[in-house]
């Protein structure tokens, strides 16, 4: 049993994070606590930097990669509550606590008539996670809904708002990934969701899905089919260890592509909002997205295994923990797959799971 440090904390030492990350890997915690308020990630806080400690703020532990043991605080953050607020123009706003489970904010949210983010059912991990990360699926980005975030500074102890605008969104990125980076913890998020049912059917793939079953689909036939499509293309965590997509989707010029084109006549290619290009080049540049998955699957390493760790079977893009595998393993056969694709495409993956620490 880990060793009690401040019974008014619950802190505990040498922790295992294992139960704590969806990889499923084994690291240790120096020092650990689950804070159900912002006093107590407070006086968490306040502890870490009292004895010099690193901190790591963990939610639902669905996007990190534990590469060996931590040698300061992991503080998981647990606030829970959702409050709603009708607005005159029809719209609700929705305010959910960080630590609420996202899959369940959006059962919840349909459940109770708010309608927007059907789209995004079943990504794994928390509330508080959701905006750092830009989460998006099925043609949706969370960023489309939410308004305001309420902060903690990590250095003041003084709690912010921040709108959505000043978020610096980008595809799977933010602010918080960057200038924020380690600074500002996430207590709560607002979104601006519809009271009226309202579908996005962008994404051809969920369009086709629910023309199977109905000509006039609402949100629940929405909700229903992205849950049956992630189910049978995505590995469930509790079975075989994972952090579902592995990889971002690589945005490339078109000038890029048009040369890879010429090689590759079938390579697919997606819109990509001028936003996350200026992001990336600094410049305005005529862009599209290439899926990572088509080129790891062109690329021969669908279903490859190294050691305890595997390309996923039915989708590249997720690597698993097929049985014992050590963070090493994974991270080896990431890196194979990176060089691989650079190798025959001249297009650079990069990671979309968060490797702790940096690699």
């Amino acid at each position: 049993m880990p060793e009690v440090i401040t019974t008014e904390l619950n802190m505990l030492e040498q922790v295992d994070l294992k139960p704590y990350n969806t990889f499923g890997l084994s690291a240790f915690a120096r020092y650990f606590c689950s804070v159900t308020s912002v006093n107590d990630l407070q006086r968490a806080l306040a502890f870490a930097k009292e004895i010099d400690l690193p901190v790591f703020i963990l939610g639902g532990g669905s996007n990190i990669l534990l590469r060996e043991d931590f040698p300061g605080l992991v503080i998981r953050i647990a606030l829970e509550g959702i409050v709603s607020h009708p607005q005159d123009d029809g719209s609700v706003i929705v305010t959910a606590a960080s630590g609420e489970n996202w899959h369940g904010f959006v059962e919840y949210c349909l459940h109770n008539g708010f309608y927007g983010l059907e789209n995004l059912a079943l990504i794994p991990g928390s509330v508080g996670a959701a905006p750092i990360q830009n989460i998006g699926a099925y043609g949706v980005e969370v960023k489309d809904s939410i308004t305001e975030l309420q902060l903690l500074d990590c250095d003041s102890m003084s709690i912010e708002v921040m709108t959505a605008e000043q978020c610096d969104f980008g595809y799977r990125d933010s602010i918080f990934k960057n200038e924020l980076k380690g600074r500002k913890i996430v207590l709560s998020v607002s979104f601006r969701l519809h009271t009226t049912p309202d579908v996005n059917l962008v994404y051809g793939a969920l369009a086709q899905a629910l023309a199977q079953t109905t000509d006039s689909p609402r949100p629940q036939d929405v909700f229903d089919a992205v849950c049956q499509i992630r189910r049978s293309k995505l590995p469930d965590p509790k079975i075989l260890g994972n952090a579902g997509s592995f990889f971002k989707n690589p945005v490339i010029s078109v000038m890029q592509y048009e040369k890879v084109l010429q090689l590759f006549p079938t390579i697919p290619s997606f819109p990509v909002d001028q936003r996350t290009v200026q992001k990336k080049y600094n410049e305005a540049v005529d862009a599209v997205k290439i899926p990572a998955a088509w080129l790891i699957e062109q690329a021969g390493w669908k279903g490859k295994t190294l050691g305890g760790a595997t390309v996923y079977h039915l989708q590249p893009l997720v690597l698993v923990n097929s049985g014992n595998a050590s963070a090493d393993e994974i991270v080896a056969l990431a890196g194979q797959v990176m060089e691989s694709v650079k190798a025959q495409f001249e297009i650079v993956l990069e990671p979309e799971v968060q490797w702790i620490p940096a690699k």
